[in-house]
């Protein structure tokens, strides 16, 4: 016999209310921040910085989250001025910036708020192929300031070296953005970036351009979650101090 439906609710509050411990907790959208949490772990790190680009909500589908949680501190960009607000409140320990990531200098700029927020975009392109599916739309039009990627690194983290890590979903931009930094400046920053683009009909394609612009600068694919994927420089995680 077939459990009936108020059985299988009880096993699932049950579950879901066994010990916090039991449960290896994450927030992003494919278990990343657990990746990145046992890169740290191998590397000695215990309370990562960060930059997240296009963070969108402080917790739900969040890269830095768990880290925050943890004890770690970094910066949130997140260009939509409705959702900056619950960053304030939720992670105010972090630096919560309302402004966009731009390609050059600092500039103000059109920023597409769909009526799906996560697929908010700078890119015109875009936002209308996003609405082209039919089921989102592009629900205004805002002017926001944006800023290049360097100018932010170069104010928060002044040793030169950046964060430990950088976080990039940009809906169509994460390319170009990445190109603008110099990453022999960061071989010890860990990347986790959107390699994918946003489809409906089953038709995405792995930005090809990402991987070659990373794979030529001496990083290697630490982890590929099909959505996105995590680079780390190779001569940085070979030379990781071996436990014991």
């Amino acid at each position: 016999m077939k459990p009936s439906f108020r059985t299988l609710r009880m096993r699932l509050f049950k579950l879901l209310n066994k010990k916090q411990d039991n449960f290896q907790r994450t927030y992003s959208q494919c278990g990343e921040d657990r990746i990145l949490l046992s890169i740290f772990n191998a590397l000695g790190i215990s309370k990562p910085s960060y930059i997240d680009v296009g963070a969108n909500h402080p917790t739900i589908l969040s890269n830095t989250y768990l880290f925050y949680l943890n004890g770690s501190k970094g910066v949130n960009i997140e260009p939509d001025p409705e959702l900056i607000d619950s960053f304030k409140e939720c992670r105010p320990n972090d630096v919560n910036i309302n402004i966009g990531i731009g390609l050059a200098a600092e500039d103000i700029i059109d920023f597409y708020v769909m009526s799906n927020r996560v697929l908010n975009t700078f890119s015109k392109d875009e936002a209308e192929r996003i609405s082209s599916y039919g089921t989102c739309h592009i629900e205004s039009v805002k002017k926001i300031k944006v800023l290049p990627l360097q100018a932010v690194v170069d104010t928060y983290f002044s040793s030169g070296n950046g964060p430990h890590f950088i976080s990039i979903d940009v809906e169509g931009l994460d390319y170009q953005i990445l190109k603008t930094l110099d990453l022999a400046k960061y071989s010890e920053t860990i990347f986790c970036i959107e390699t994918i683009n946003y489809t409906e009909d089953n038709s995405e394609k792995k930005n090809e351009d990402i991987f070659n612009y990373f794979l030529e600068r001496g990083f290697m694919v630490y982890s590929d979650t099909y959505i996105n994927t995590i680079f780390i420089n190779k001569n940085y995680w070979n030379n990781r101090r071996k436990p014991g």
